[in-house]
Formats: C-alpha cells, sequence, structure tokens
C-alpha cells in the first residue's frame, strides 16, 4: 500500500471534485479516507440506470440521511445529470458530496459550471517517488510507469496494454468522446512516439491523414481525460527569437512504452533520456498540486535549438533533466543561456543519474534524481516556488 500525499480534507465542509486518471487509487484512496460515507458507484450498471432513468431519487436519499453525512459518488461522468440535483441539495440542505471521476470532459459539455464554484476541485495523478518510498526504482518507473497497479505489476507489460483497451473502450467509445475509435487509436500511436517533443498539429494530421482540428480535439481528450498534458513554452520578455509552440507529455509513461511499441528501456540510451524527462514533468507536476503551491511549469527553447527543459514559477527556478550518470559541460549551455537572458534566476539545476551532488564553478547545481526529489518534497526550494 503506497502512501498517497495527495491532502483531501478529513471532515470535509465543502464539496469537492477527485479527477484523476483510471486506476490513480481514487476509489481507494476516497474508502480509506470515509469509511462512513454514502457511497453511490455508477460503475455498477444498476446503480446507474437508476439514476439515468430518475435523477430525482439522489434528492429523496439524501433527503432521507440524517444532517451533516457526507456522499461519495464515483465515476459522476457517467451521470452528469445529477448535478442539477446535487447543485439543489448544496443550496438548499447544505449537503456535502465528494464527487469522483476520470474525465470532467462529458460533465462539462453538459454542464459547463461544474456546479459553479461551489465545489473544490483536486487531481490525484500516478505514484511520486515520495509516495514509492524507499524501494523507489527508477528503471522500473519508466518502464512501467506511475500508475499503482503497474508499478507493482509482476507483467506491467501485460497490464499496459488492458489499461489502452479499457480506456479506448471505457472512456472514449463508450462516453463518445470521438466517432472513429480506430482513426483515434493511430492518433494515439503517433502522439506517443512524439512524447516530451513540440507539437506540431499540422505534421501530425500529415502522418495520421486526419484534419489538423481533428488533432487539435484529439489532443484535447487526452488532456481532458488526464491522460496527457501540454507544456507552454516560456516567452516572458524574451531577448532573444524563442520557440513558442507547446510541448506535450504523457502522464504515463508506461502507456507512451506501449503505444509507441518500445521494449526495455535501459539506462545510457536515448529512449532512456527522453522517458527520464518525462518522468520529471511527472514528478514536477505532482509537487505542485499536492504540495498546493500550483506554481507554473514551462520550457525555453531559442530558435537556434539551445533548450532548457523546465522553467518554475515564471523564471526562479531552471530544471535541465539528463538522464545520464556524468554531466559534461556541453550539458548546462542552456542553463548559462537561460541566466544571461534571465539573470534574476535564482536556481539552476542539472537533475542526472549521478551519484553525489555537486556544483560546478558557474553555479550549477548538479543533483542526483534521488537527491532531487527528496529535497523537492522536503520543500528545501519552498519560497522559489512560492508566488
Amino acid at each position: 500500500m503506497f502512501k498517497r500525499l495527495l491532502q483531501l480534507p478529513v471532515k470535509p465542509e465543502k464539496s469537492f471534485f477527485l479527477w484523476g486518471p483510471r486506476q490513480t487509487g481514487k476509489t481507494t484512496l476516497l474508502k480509506r479516507l470515509y469509511p462512513d460515507a454514502m457511497w453511490i458507484n455508477l460503475l455498477k450498471t444498476d446503480e446507474l440506470l437508476r439514476y439515468l432513468q430518475r435523477p430525482a431519487l439522489l434528492r429523496e436519499e439524501v433527503t432521507a440521511l440524517p444532517p451533516g453525512k457526507l456522499i461519495v459518488i464515483d465515476e459522476i461522468q457517467k451521470a452528469p445529470g445529477l448535478l442539477d440535483e446535487i447543485h439543489f441539495l448544496i443550496e438548499e440542505r447544505q449537503s456535502v458530496f465528494v464527487l469522483c471521476g476520470s474525465s470532467a470532459r462529458k460533465v462539462r459539455r453538459g454542464h459547463a459550471n461544474l456546479l459553479g464554484g461551489r465545489a473544490l476541485r483536486y487531481e490525484l495523478l500516478g505514484l511520486a517517488a515520495a509516495e514509492i518510498g524507499p524501494d523507489f526504482s527508477l528503471e522500473r518507473l519508466v518502464n512501467s510507469g506511475p500508475l499503482p497497479s503497474h508499478y507493482g505489476a509482476d507483467n506491467y507489460e501485460l497490464a499496459l496494454r488492458s489499461y489502452v483497451d479499457d480506456y479506448l473502450r471505457e472512456e472514449i467509445l463508450e462516453e463518445g468522446l470521438t466517432r472513429s475509435l480506430p482513426v483515434f487509436s493511430d492518433f494515439l500511436r503517433v502522439a506517443a512516439i512524439g512524447d516530451t517533443e513540440l507539437v506540431n498539429m499540422t505534421n501530425v494530421a500529415r502522418e495520421t491523414g486526419m484534419a489538423a482540428s481533428t488533432v487539435r480535439d484529439h489532443y484535447a481528450i487526452l488532456v481532458d481525460t488526464l491522460m496527457g498534458a501540454f507544456l507552454p513554452a516560456f516567452t516572458r520578455r524574451p531577448k532573444r527569437r524563442t520557440i513558442q509552440a507547446p510541448k506535450f507529455y504523457f502522464r504515463d509513461v508506461g502507456v507512451v512504452n506501449h503505444l509507441a511499441r518500445r521494449r526495455s528501456i535501459e539506462p545510457g540510451s536515448e529512449l532512456f533520456g527522453k522517458a527520464f524527462e518525462n518522468w520529471l514533468f511527472h514528478e514536477l507536476s505532482v509537487h505542485a498540486r499536492y504540495s498546493e503551491l500550483f506554481y507554473d511549469l514551462a520550457y525555453w527553447r531559442l530558435s537556434s535549438g539551445i533548450e532548457v527543459d523546465f522553467i518554475l514559477n515564471n523564471g526562479k527556478m531552471a530544471i535541465e533533466a539528463k538522464g545520464k550518470a556524468r554531466v559534461t559541460g556541453r550539458d548546462i549551455g542552456g542553463l548559462l543561456n537561460f541566466r544571461q537572458d534571465f539573470p534574476e534566476v535564482r536556481h539552476l539545476i542539472v537533475v542526472c543519474l549521478e551519484g553525489r551532488q555537486r556544483k560546478t564553478e558557474d553555479g550549477v547545481m548538479i543533483i542526483p534524481h534521488r537527491e532531487f526529489t527528496r529535497m523537492l518534497w522536503e520543500g528545501f526550494w519552498h519560497d522559489s516556488l512560492c508566488y
């Protein structure tokens, strides 16, 4: 059992949504935190049909509960019509709901305001290194991905295949998010090959044989179902010409491996470097949410090709991901160029596979990946990550 670091309220006084990709452990976490709540699981067909046929049943059942009883509804995206009843119960009865699901896309299409700010929003993502603890293995994670059920699986390749098939069938086909499942499957493969790279909608459209507008919509599906995220370019007061197209990262490098048909990824390979960058993006994304600092992430690239992988908190930190055991002067060139343009940057960091932390003559910190995650979660750079 992994100890999740997402801080949900022990005794909720305000309703909230808990979103997260499939199999991140949302239900397990909520059952542990709220064992005495009234539970409605919309994965059960009979339960789902009852509320789809007569949403008012929810109002009648909740009204019969004692005051203060917490209500948890799992897979809320399957019955977005219930949000009207939930809205009424929050307003008129001061009921408190925990609404759990894997995608807000279907909910938002029918109820754009998602309760009009009457509910908080949390996200549960895959495992962070600090949640795995002393047994954390980077090599294991970049092959299996960060989902709890996959990281600990004996046969994670088979688990990943089943996961992607379930995602396509249950999340995409059954929810009606796209008209053609084969076309979307082909898009997934091309998007996975381009993981961690700049997104060129025209090139993806050419490779998949679909319109650029369809490509944009498919990327939006990945974002809405929390399967991936765009990383914007850092463009604040550029002194030199910079690239402004976004990058795209899947939130699960194991899914990338399966879709791109990659075999075991070993340290020292080019694919390991890409997987290492994906892992670091995941680690930073999780920390930004769970720490409730919500600092922004971006990348910086000059038109000449000089680049820094991650710029944090509007330029206060610059981080380069290097999945290698020896960092050289060439590896820190991007960071030094960034400091030339933005001398107010507080920390220049290379996260890598070296055995010990060190500091170069140029002031760049070279930090082993385990040490970096420890420092991150212990709040070492807290002041620089606060707005």
